[in-house]
């Protein structure tokens, strides 16, 4: 799910920046701090907007910059267990299909592909059921449910567990 989340923070404008329009500066700063990292409270944070500036500055002695309190948007990805998602296929593996649920990829393991024993075709990279000869490959748009989340301090340690065996889960039509 993704949703806008209204954040405060104190930011450190250095000297160099204090020529710009000061809520253009502190966005720029929050954005190489805060985009693409993970929030455990809130999700992945996509991308942060509206920057304002709450109040007229402090100095701190020895330091020539300043700092402001300021109030943004950031948009936030916060995957939960049970939300239906639709996403491509982002690479077949021997132990699944990983799916793009924006901007992280889920797992469906091969077991939770169906209720047909899937096995992985290394030479087409294509996952293929052995009853009904149904096959899942890169680029397939998928219909899944979200298992189990564990985000962690950055996207490539965090993990997503999906399942399309539900009813009316897996290939989209």
């Amino acid at each position: 799910m993704y949703n806008l989340v209204r954040f405060k923070e104190s930011v450190r404008i250095p000297p160099s920046l204090f020529g710009d329009n000061m809520p253009a500066a502190a966005l720029q700063i929050l954005r190489e701090e805060y985009e693409r990292t993970v929030q455990r409270e809130q999700g992945i944070i996509i991308s942060l907007h509206n920057a304002e500036i709450l109040s007229k500055g402090r100095i701190i002695p020895g330091d020539g910059a300043a700092y402001f309190d300021v109030e943004f948007d950031a948009l936030v990805f916060d995957p939960r267990v049970n939300e239906i998602m639709l996403g491509p296929v982002s690479e077949i593996v021997e132990f699944g299909a990983f799916v793009r649920l924006g901007p992280i990829d889920g797992l469906v393991h091969v077991s939770q592909v169906a209720d047909d024993f899937f096995t992985f075709d290394k030479k087409k990279g294509v996952l293929i059921g052995k009853k009904t000869k149904a096959v899942i490959k890169k680029d397939d748009a998928l219909k899944v449910k979200i298992a189990t989340v564990s985000l962690k301090d950055n996207i490539p340690n965090s993990k997503i567990a999906l399942t399309m065996r539900p009813a009316g889960l897996g290939k989209a039509k």
